[in-house]
């Protein structure tokens, strides 16, 4: 229910009020508000607010009456009720025109009327109307906190605002992703006279437009186009202030926004964010709950600390995995994360705050990676690694995953655009102890292929027979003993002279033992070259025209730089 300025006017103290303009907007323009107020106006007048003045500062000086009720009109009053009879005797004929011109109610009332005896009267009308409202928004609070207790989903709480408001709404995240709608939202946006059932996937969630009214109680709302409807957007805020989605409320089109939005719809409205921001609370714990215990599995199966089978499966089973189809392990390496950070620092307060939001994003890719190969997919993110189980084909012991790698790299790119990984792919093993044996082999392939092709590369643990036998080879005490005898005289003139005579010998090694090649290669003057081969020789004791030399100095460095990857990690 609303006071109407006719309801006002009907007051028993309102008896000698003289309508001077705007008698045909009596039961339009209603009344919200009430104040005595003189000049200055400035911007202490409410929208829909009677407004009771003597024009005490005005006197005789008509430029300052005319500005006087330019400010009233301006502020979005519903009324100016103007005392007769100490200050000012009749409204002049010049501010009755600007009154009449602007649409505006202008009224006068004799001297003898007190201010705080219709401000009173008012106020009691105001208040029984405002009780009933009252009432009514505890049964809608009550009834959408039922909605949480009873954990409906968001489809059916976006039905129940719709009910109450009468106009199909939706919701999307803070991005503009689409996350629910209500039943009667079909059809309502149109494209080229045909019916928009399935919606955009993102929708504007900032607009330039303006509030929807200069009200305080309104300054949460915001009206914007979608689709060449009107749509009324109100962000749903974490506790930190920020939105972590906007609601959507759609508005008739016959229907004018300041008389659609009516307390009882912001009431309403109001409950239902406050009832979402909730739910998604809610929602985002048991999410991140269920990651980090689905997270914690995986790493707990690739360290090889479950030790009954009975036992992972039934924990598999809870968190919707499923450990009787065959699993090979990926690990991935995101390298430049931190690169990349740099474009979108602004929008974030730390790395660590981006980071924890991608690497989200990231798992969901790979997620959807799986489904639509249709094939199970399992993961966690440790350190700075990913560590995937990708269901096997079950058509051969080593399987090459590109189908799986090329999916969550396109995707990836296009949530990351530069992004780069490297992938190392283990084998299949059966049994519980086969996910840590195939978690073990993916990270020797990826530490192998980093060290052996660069960044960015895939390498599978098949592909990395000989470089294995190098890492056996070094782990062994009495080659280790052999092969750092032999380069370590190498080792210590690079460190002191910075000639680099290991990489030298092994770009000569490469062209076969050919000078020339060899020095084009190095981009070093013949005789440098022939300079750097002796010195080899010399430190060494061994010949580079001896094929069993060549050999031991050749596996003596590959085994060593190999050992030093594994050291470092890469």
């Amino acid at each position: 229910m609303k006071l109407s300025v006719k309801d006002f006017l009907e007051l028993d103290i309102m008896k000698d009020a003289r309508v001077r303009t705007g008698e045909h907007l009596l039961e339009e323009r209603y009344v919200q508000w009430i104040s005595a107020m003189e000049m200055p106006v400035e911007n202490f007048v409410r929208k829909n607010e009677v407004v009771l003045s003597t024009a005490i500062g005005c006197g005789q000086d008509l430029a300052t009456l005319k500005q006087f009720v330019k400010d009233i009109i301006e502020s979005q009053a519903s009324t100016l009720v103007i005392a007769l009879g100490r200050h000012i005797y009749d409204i002049p004929i010049e501010v009755i025109e600007i009154a009449e011109k602007n649409d505006f109610i202008l009224i006068e009332i004799p001297w003898e009327v007190r201010f705080a005896n219709i401000v009173e009267e008012v106020m009691d009308q105001l208040n029984g109307f405002h009780r009933e409202e009252r009432l009514k928004s505890e049964k809608i609070q009550q009834e959408f906190l039922n909605l949480i207790l009873q954990d409906t989903d968001i489809p059916q709480i976006l039905n129940v605002i719709q009910e109450y408001t009468g106009c199909p709404t939706f919701l999307t995240d803070e991005s503009g992703v689409f996350q629910g709608k209500s039943d009667k939202l079909r059809g309502f946006f149109e494209r080229d006279g045909t019916d928009d059932t399935d919606l955009p996937t993102m929708v504007p969630v900032e607009s330039e437009e303006s509030v929807v009214t200069h009200d305080p109680m309104f300054q949460k709302f915001r009206a914007i186009e979608i689709g060449g409807k009107s749509v009324l957007q109100l962000p749903i805020l974490k506790a930190s202030g920020n939105p972590q989605g906007y609601l959507f409320v759609t508005v008739p089109p016959d229907e004018p926004l300041e008389s659609f939005l009516t307390q009882f719809r912001v009431n309403v409205l109001d409950h239902a964010a406050t009832t979402i921001a909730l739910w998604l609370v809610r929602k985002n714990a048991v999410e991140e709950t269920k990651m980090r215990l689905r997270s914690d599995f995986v790493q707990e199966l690739a360290k090889g600390e479950i030790h009954s089978f009975d036992q992972a499966d039934s924990r598999a089973k809870l968190l919707g995995y499923n450990l009787n189809v065959p699993y090979i392990c990926i690990v991935g390496l995101p390298e430049n994360l931190k690169t990349i950070f740099e474009k979108y620092k602004q929008d974030y307060h730390s790395y660590d705050h981006w980071f924890k939001s991608m690497i989200r994003y990231i798992e969901e890719e790979i997620i959807y990676a799986g489904r639509s190969l249709d094939r199970n997919v399992m993961m966690t993110y440790q350190g700075e690694h990913l560590i995937i189980y990708l269901e096997s084909t079950g058509e051969q012991i080593s399987e090459n995953p590109a189908d799986f790698l090329d999916l969550v790299e396109r995707r990836l790119r296009n949530l990351l655009p530069g992004v780069i990984n490297s992938w190392g792919s283990g084998d299949y093993h059966g049994g519980l102890k086969g996910f840590q044996e195939s978690y073990q082999h993916a990270q020797v392939a990826l530490m192998i292929g980093r060290n052996k092709k660069g960044i960015g590369q895939r390498t599978l643990y098949e592909d990395t027979r000989v470089d294995r036998v190098l890492l056996s080879l070094a782990e062994n005490p009495s080659m280790k003993e052999v092969i750092m005898s032999t380069i370590d005289p190498l080792i210590h003139y690079d460190e002191q002279r910075k000639m680099d005579l290991i990489g030298t010998f092994q770009t000569y090694n490469q062209y076969n033992g050919n000078v020339s090649k060899t020095a084009r290669a190095l981009n070093l003057h013949r005789q440098s070259l022939l300079y750097r081969l002796r010195k080899i020789e010399s430190l060494t004791g061994l010949s580079l025209i001896d094929p069993d030399d060549l050999f031991l100095l050749d596996l003596s460095i590959k085994t060593w730089k190999i050992s030093l990857s594994k050291l470092n990690g890469t």
